[in-house]
């Protein structure tokens, strides 16, 4: 009965695929949120220091987004 158990759970596991890129992604996605954001609140008046930065700050925004949809959308 134990055996079968084990054999189950395997071939269950050995079908999903791995959700460890979409947790390294949404993991990511937090810290640069929580970095922005903190940067933001304590530089309100001067973040970010200019035009390009902003770009910047943008696409990484949006890079990170895609990576964590994609990845979600993926590992499903």
């Amino acid at each position: 009965m134990v055996h079968a158990l084990f054999i189950f759970a395997a071939d269950t596991v050995k079908d999903e695929p791995s959700k460890a890129p979409f947790y390294i992604a949404g993991c990511l996605l937090f810290v640069w949120a929580f970095v922005v954001s903190a940067i933001g609140i304590s530089r309100h008046r001067e973040w970010p220091p200019s035009e390009g930065a902003a770009r910047g700050v943008m696409s990484v925004t949006t890079v990170l987004v895609l990576a964590t949809m994609a990845t979600a959308v993926i590992s499903s």
